[in-house]
Order: structure tokens, then C-alpha cells, then sequence
């Protein structure tokens, strides 16, 4: 158990006993999120597309469906998805369902920009239909910024854009938030909406294509070799944890009774050791595997989407005013990952309980006292 003065324990008082509904519980946040609310006490209700494929997914190792609420809607659809919220009556919205990858924005724009912009408006408007909801966290992107191929970090104030269609569909996800909140949850008494962009997460649990770790693993439980593609690429590498500590910490507020002030945009990212290039984490995962890891190449084929080489995150506002910070190195978050990876590939562990010690380990990591504002009003 974590120790006193511990995140979760600090959580604790926020979180049990309240009715959480999150989309996009299916998904590799998702998943961690739906068990980190079950530590905390909340009870928590699902909705997604679907059941994703059997593998190494959060959803299916941490039977997660055994935990939570499950419900099966299309958020593009709102009369379904109205119909999936009967009887819900949620005290927080933690919106994450999304079309999250970008070569299939590139193959359908039309399904990207349909699930993250009008299934957002969808899920909001829904909202406005629950008298119960008081807050709503928004989970969009750091693609969501218009990329200058610069050093700098992007700070919350900075210009929305995208050059492809899933960035684009991010930075349109956020003017759907703000435009949601101007019209609508301006009452200061009433429900609060957030949004919140993190960088590239890794961690155990995520099964998707087309991403560096789940190739990697792919390819070692499969005993092949694997080609990783933009090995210079630069991005903001962090264990999926953290960013969802702070939209934990980020939910609390807008759940206290100072919760007009968080009502607007958050950046998560890592902190400075994470802005690294993809062929350092890629070797970093090997070392971390060990003996057996597949070989990886580096290298571009002829239908790879185009991507940013340099995106970094600001989050001194979510140090300032929320206390969050990011407690585990690059490294660590990488040991950690392939800590999952490996204990999933062997067969014979609890992933659930597995999946639990590791929250339970970086939470009780807040041994310290939480810096800024207290944590709840």
C-alpha cells in the first residue's frame, strides 16, 4: 500500500464513492485509468466502440470488463450513445474514446475527424443532459498544436493547427471544448469542462498497430525482426501513468468547489530526460527486455505518413497550479514497460494484481508533501 501523504491517498478523498463514466475505456489509457478510479474507490462506468482484440491490452489482461460498468456505443451515433448513458448519472466525464493514430487518419479522414470532432461534440452535448455531471476532462493531444519544427516547448496559449488529419482532428477536438464551455458550462456553479494534452505515452497494456513498444513486442513474441520508422524523430516520451495522474489531480479540482479555475487547457508532458528521439527509446526497451528482444531496423517506407521531427510539451502550469510533476525517468518508465511486457509474455502472472502493484508503486512514489494549491477544495 502506498505510503501516507502518498497521490493515492491524497486522490482517495475525491474519488470514492463517485460515479466516473469514462469513454474510451477499452483503450490503452483507458484501461490504466478505469483501474487506477477502481483503487481509488469510484465507481466507474465504460462506453466504447468495442471490445478490442485479444492480446496484450489492458482491456483483456486486467479483465477489466469484470471491473467496471461496460457499455458498447458509437459516440459518432448520439442517439446511441444517449441511449448507452441511461441511468448513468455521473459526478465526472473523463472523455478519451478517439480515432488515436495517424496512419489511419491519413487512410479515413473522414472516420478521424468524425469520431474525435463530432463524437466530441456528441459526448458534450450529451452531457448537457445530466444534471449530475459537475466536470468534464477532455483528452485531446499534444499533436493538437501548430508545429514550428521548433525547440521550444508548446505552452497552453500557443496556436492549434495540425499539418494531417489526426493532428488537425486534435486541434479541432480542443476549439469543440472551448466553444462547448463558452456556450454552455460558462455557470460558475455548474459543470466545469477541461481539456488536457500529453505526449507519447508508453506503458504496458497498449495493443495498437502501428506504434514503437507494441511493434517491439510484437516482433519478439513472434521472433522477427522489426523496422521502426522516423528513428530522429523527437517527442515528448512519458509512462502512461503520469499524464494520468494529472488528469486525476485535474478531475479533483474541477470536483471541489474552485472548480471554474481549472476550467481550461493542461499540458502533461515528460520532463526534460523524455524529449528524446525514437531510436534511444527503441534501443532503451531493449536493454530493458534483455536476452530475446527482436532486432530492430530503422527506416522509412514509401507509404509512411508524414510526422513532426521536433514536438516538445510546456507543463509549468500543471506544476504551478495543480502541484503535478513527473516522477519517473525516461528510463524508468521504459523498465517499467517492458516490466509488463515480459510478466503478460510469461503467462503465468495476475496481470490485474500485476497492473495494480505498479500503479500502487508510482503513486506511493508522492511521498513528499504535494507542491501548489491543495489538491481538493
Amino acid at each position: 500500500m502506498p505510503d501516507k501523504g502518498s497521490l493515492n491517498q491524497a486522490l482517495v478523498s475525491a474519488y470514492r464513492g463517485k460515479r466516473i463514466l469514462v469513454t474510451g475505456h477499452t483503450g490503452f489509457k483507458g484501461g490504466w485509468l478505469c483501474l487506477w478510479l477502481r483503487q481509488l474507490g469510484a465507481e466507474v462506468i465504460g462506453i466504447a466502440l468495442h471490445r478490442p482484440p485479444q492480446g496484450p491490452d489492458m482491456f483483456h489482461a486486467v479483465d477489466l470488463e469484470g471491473l467496471v460498468d461496460h457499455r458498447i456505443a458509437d459516440i459518432r451515433d448520439a442517439a446511441a450513445y444517449e441511449n448507452a448513458c441511461r441511468g448513468v448519472a455521473p459526478d465526472l466525464v473523463f472523455h478519451l474514446a478517439a480515432q488515436a493514430l495517424v496512419r489511419p487518419s491519413y487512410e479515413d479522414p473522414v472516420e478521424t475527424f468524425a469520431t474525435n470532432v463530432t463524437g466530441t461534440a456528441v459526448v458534450l452535448d450529451a452531457v448537457r443532459r445530466m444534471p449530475s455531471v459537475r466536470g468534464v476532462v477532455v483528452v485531446t493531444s499534444d499533436k493538437c498544436y501548430e508545429n514550428r519544427e521548433w525547440e521550444w516547448p508548446y505552452r497552453e496559449t500557443d496556436e492549434l493547427g495540425g499539418a494531417d488529419p489526426y493532428s488537425a482532428s486534435k486541434g479541432c477536438t480542443e476549439l469543440v471544448a472551448a466553444a462547448f464551455r463558452r456556450s454552455y458550462f460558462s455557470d460558475p456553479a455548474g459543470c466545469q469542462i477541461a481539456t488536457v494534452r500529453a505526449g507519447n505515452v508508453i506503458g504496458g497494456g497498449d495493443n495498437s498497430l502501428d506504434r514503437l513498444l507494441p511493434d517491439v513486442v510484437r516482433a519478439t513474441v513472434a521472433g522477427t525482426a522489426v523496422t521502426i520508422r522516423n528513428p530522429a524523430s523527437v517527442r515528448p516520451w512519458q509512462h502512461v501513468l503520469e499524464p494520468l495522474a494529472g488528469y486525476l489531480m485535474l478531475g479533483a479540482r474541477l470536483l471541489g468547489e474552485d472548480a471554474p479555475r481549472f476550467a481550461e487547457a493542461w499540458n502533461f508532458g515528460p520532463s526534460a530526460d523524455g524529449f528524446i528521439d525514437v531510436e534511444a527509446i527503441a534501443r532503451s526497451f531493449q536493454q530493458a527486455w534483455g536476452e530475446g528482444v527482436a532486432q530492430i531496423a530503422f527506416g522509412r517506407r514509401p507509404d509512411d505518413p508524414h510526422e513532426a521531427g521536433m514536438l516538445t510539451l510546456d507543463s509549468s502550469k500543471a506544476h504551478a497550479r495543480l502541484g503535478w510533476r513527473p516522477r519517473l525517468s525516461t528510463e524508468e518508465a521504459v523498465a517499467m514497460s517492458a516490466r509488463w511486457y515480459r510478466a503478460f509474455a510469461a503467462g503465468n502472472e495476475d496481470m490485474r494484481a500485476f497492473s495494480e502493484a505498479q500503479i500502487a508503486h508510482y503513486s506511493g512514489d508522492f511521498t513528499e508533501t504535494l507542491q501548489g494549491e491543495a489538491l481538493c477544495a
